[in-house]
């Protein structure tokens, strides 16, 4: 038998599987610990919205029946939304399905693919699977080095990935450094902004991307109904460029690939401002909380304009990983001594600083 490994396209040879924060039925598993809390993922700790699951009872009897592949209800109401034409709108199975499908379609072997070292993994693991030339730019504190990334960019350069809040760090690229960047970008250089937690961002030196879209015709701006919509279980996330840049989309998209309880849930989800408004509120008092907390028990932190925050522990974040698992509290490690910390419910908070002082006495 020939080993698979001859024969699997190279660059897939390079690829680590994405591991997901650990799942709180594996921890009641392994742990035999019933009450769990998870602050790993970034997700909404008060859950969704409660017109998203009236929407989804309602829907509950076609499930014998094919989604709409135009997604033409939520994309009608998001166009209202976001005072973008309708057919400037793609979705897909989360954002992520956005990011392989835009490097599938504009990415050649051999070109040149950039982004952060310290941003989201899945824009190393698309380019490897496209066969693409990572370039990736060491951060600055913490932030997009975009001095590095414009003395980067080449003839070579096809698709920039910029996380604007940047995840895991939570950190933003200001207005004066996306309006830089743009300015030196090749028109045939694809540029996606990625802005999972736009909604979470009241700096009024970040960049709106949208407002950006009928200046450079080369952005694509990726949002999602995963996290302050509370709607991760169900993936869906969009897309926002230029009509020709959809429709390029839209061939090489899977049919019915945002499945039917996903779009009416977004669809009543995007109806309900009282429900975020109330997470926000929640965030914001429970950022407040941790980073007080975190200073008084000399956890370093980096100022985060998210739902979550990036610390550095100084005994190791595995460590302080596995001693919280066995509390039933489930944070997500990174390298060294980092971890990223998603803000949860007051409660939640609370009962995480508690575990982490007695870890921290030890």
């Amino acid at each position: 038998m020939e080993n698979f490994s001859n024969i699997v396209k190279k660059s897939i040879l390079n690829i680590s599987p994405y591991i997901p924060g650990k799942p709180i039925e594996e921890v009641k598993r392994e742990y035999g610990i019933k009450d769990i809390i998870k602050l790993a993922s970034n997700e909404n700790p008060l859950g969704p919205s409660k017109l998203a699951l009236e929407g989804i009872k309602k829907k509950l009897k076609d499930l014998n029946l094919y989604p709409e592949s135009s997604v033409y209800y939520l994309r009608s109401a998001l166009s209202e939304h976001l005072k973008v034409k309708e057919d400037m709108l793609m979705f897909g199975n989360g954002s992520n399905e956005l990011e392989q499908l835009i490097a599938e379609i504009f990415v050649e072997p051999g070109d040149e693919v950039m982004f952060s070292s310290l941003s989201f993994v899945v824009y190393s693991i698309v380019t490897d699977i496209v066969g693409g030339i990572p370039i990736q730019i060491p951060h600055k504190n913490f932030r997009h080095d975009i001095e590095r990334f414009i003395e980067k960019l080449s003839g070579k350069t096809k698709l920039v990935f910029l996380c604007n809040p940047n995840n895991p760090t939570g950190t933003i690229i200001t207005k004066e450094e996306f309006e830089k960047f743009m300015q030196n970008v090749s028109e045939k250089t694809i540029v996606v902004l990625d802005e999972a937690y736009f909604e979470y961002v009241y700096d009024k030196n970040y960049p709106d991307g949208i407002t950006y879209l009928s200046k450079y015709k080369n952005l694509i701006v990726l949002r999602t109904f995963s996290k302050i919509y509370g709607l991760a279980g169900l993936r869906i996330g969009y897309g926002i460029a230029d009509s020709e840049i959809v429709n390029f989309i839209d061939r090489v998209r899977p049919p019915f690939n945002v499945n039917s309880l996903a779009q009416v849930a977004a669809l009543y989800a995007l109806k309900d401002n009282t429900h975020i408004k109330k997470t926000i509120k929640i965030n914001n008092t429970g950022k407040k909380f941790l980073e007080k907390e975190f200073e008084k028990l000399k956890i370093e932190y980096v100022k985060s304009h998210t739902n979550f925050i990036f610390v550095k522990f100084k005994y190791g974040s595995k460590y302080v990983f596995e001693e919280l698992l066995k509390k039933g509290i489930i944070i997500r490690p990174f390298f060294d001594n980092y971890a990223r910390i998603t803000i949860g419910k007051m409660d939640e908070n609370k009962r995480l600083i508690k575990e982490l002082k007695k870890i921290l006495e030890k």
